[in-house]
């Protein structure tokens, strides 16, 4: 069983910061691949950012230079460190991990399907 428990979401004023962690209770966590997604009301869930379990990452183009993710082995905790955020990024996020070991890009995919969700942490930002 992989419970995965999302935390830092706030409201903030466009151009701040914040930053996402998750939680993740499972054996051998440094070898999962994980990623951020995140879902607006009325869109799809899309991917934002994945890392590999050799620690490589991959982001969407709006993301880009702004968030950073990243992993904790020795914590088996998950970031989203997000700068400069703006209103496009409002949004609920989630954390998703999978077993079996793919690459960043391939965690951003729509085939990326074998994986954990937990219950999402709320990001609004202010203009």
């Amino acid at each position: 069983q992989v419970v995965l428990v999302e935390s830092g979401g706030a409201a903030v004023q466009a151009g701040g910061s914040l930053r996402l962690s998750c939680a993740a209770s499972v054996s051998n966590f440094s070898t999962y691949s994980m990623g951020w997604f995140r879902q607006s009301p009325g869109q799809e869930r899309e991917a934002v950012a994945g890392i590999g379990s050799d620690g490589s990452t991959s982001y969407i183009d709006s993301v880009k230079g702004r968030f950073t993710i990243s992993k904790d082995n020795a914590k088996n905790i998950l970031y989203l460190q997000m700068n400069s955020l703006n209103t496009e990024d409002t949004a609920m996020y989630y954390c998703a991990a999978g077993a079996r070991r793919v690459t960043p890009r391939f965690v951003l995919s729509r085939i990326w399907t074998q994986r954990y969700w937990g219950q999402g942490t709320q990001v609004t930002v202010r203009s």
